[in-house]
């Protein structure tokens, strides 16, 4: 039986950004460093939170989150959180400003590089609870990262690694889905497809944990039927409320583990940082959810039947045309060709996968001939 552990504090609704400067009172967090990006300070979503916390623009503010968050960011971060004397940190972006933040939540608090504290590296039982607290304020409907145990960071030697811990995961998750509503349709787009990636790969993964099951499940049938409307109608409340609690289902239910999905895209992703990893999952999913069919636990739990039924398929063979031809649909790339990728970087592509965390949990053992055979599938 894999861990069962949902202990996160949720304030879920719209306005719920309006609870920040409480929540922070209640953390007896005083000097909080924001870590954020650009574009939500472009879009007007930090002055939101400053305006909640009473607090001017100034000095415990770091907005130079990357997309694909690395080490060299974590240092940066780190530096300012210690110069201006913080006791806590506030997210207020996506998966990266939030996982960025978890990462300088351990290394503020902790002796020794980002990579000591790597899973890959033993790095887990290295992060205590001296980790710093962190707040996450979501602004995109995907990675689930304000409720999830770990982060995803690209290192100086250019692996993209998970940072894992219980300790890592965010005192309380802020989840207004008012946020999401200026999001770009592609942004929409392509966090939504991850979300259905968490949801789905996380279900087939063969730990036993049916509470995540069923939350996975409930998930998955939230973001399938209300992701084109999110995508299409920017200002559709109920699209993205289902979308807001579709994303962090997927990232409750994923402390079972994920599987080749992620372990390609972490893979890819840290080869060419520029790549979208929501946009990478969506184009790896129909190539693994066939590669996953024939698994024992796949067939014993009926795990294809229930998928195809949350997605409201009438069978289960319809489900990866069906996630194809979703995306299509959302505008993304279906393959790797579109994005620049190249068959020379398929050995690289397939030596990552084999190291990384998810690899372990996906319910069918991948070879190197394996991933070879779904990178060519999802080209």
């Amino acid at each position: 039986m894999s861990l069962i552990n949902y202990v996160t504090q949720i304030q879920f609704d719209f306005g719920a950004v309006n609870l920040l400067k409480s929540e922070c009172e209640r953390l007896s967090i005083r000097r909080p460093l924001i870590v954020t990006d650009r574009g939500i300070r472009a879009a007007g979503i930090l002055d939101t939170v400053l305006k909640v916390l009473e607090r001017a623009d100034g000095e415990m503010i770091y907005d130079a989150t990357p997309p694909n968050p690395n080490e060299a960011a974590v240092r940066e971060a780190v530096a300012l959180y210690r110069q201006a004397e913080c006791d806590g940190i506030i997210a207020v972006g996506g998966g990266s400003s939030i996982d960025l933040a978890k990462g300088v939540a351990v290394c503020a608090t902790h002796e020794g590089p980002l990579q000591s504290f790597a899973v890959i590296e033993g790095g887990a039982s290295r992060i205590t609870a001296k980790t710093a607290p962190v707040i996450a304020v979501p602004t995109t409907a995907g990675t689930g990262s304000e409720v999830g145990r770990g982060a995803i960071l690209i290192l100086d030697d250019g692996r993209k690694v998970g940072v894992i811990s219980p300790h890592v995961v965010p005192k309380v998750a802020i989840c207004d889905p008012g946020l999401t509503v200026g999001l770009p349709p592609q942004l929409t787009a392509a966090t939504g497809m991850d979300a259905i990636a968490h949801c789905l790969e996380t279900f087939m993964s063969p730990m036993r944990n049916p509470p995540a099951d069923g939350i996975a499940l409930d998930g998955l049938r939230r973001a399938w039927a209300h992701i084109e409307r999110a995508t299409k109608e920017p200002t559709d409340q109920t699209a993205r409320e289902n979308m807001m609690m579709a994303s962090m289902e997927g990232a409750l239910a994923f402390q079972k583990g994920l599987g080749c999905v992620h372990s390609l895209s972490h893979s890819l992703g840290g080869i060419d940082p520029r790549l979208h990893h929501g946009t990478l999952n969506a184009i790896f999913l129909p190539a693994v959810v066939e590669f996953n069919r024939s698994a024992p636990s796949m067939r014993d739990e009926e795990k294809m039947e229930r998928m195809a039924s949350a997605m409201q398929l009438r069978q289960d063979t319809e489900i990866s045309s069906a996630l194809r031809d979703m995306t299509a649909r959302l505008g993304l790339p279906t393959g790797l060709r579109a994005l620049g990728v190249t068959r020379e970087m398929f050995p690289r592509i397939v030596s990552g996968a084999l190291k990384d965390h998810s690899h372990k949990t996906n319910p069918r053992e991948a070879s190197e001939a394996d991933y070879l055979g779904l990178l060519e599938a999802s080209y």
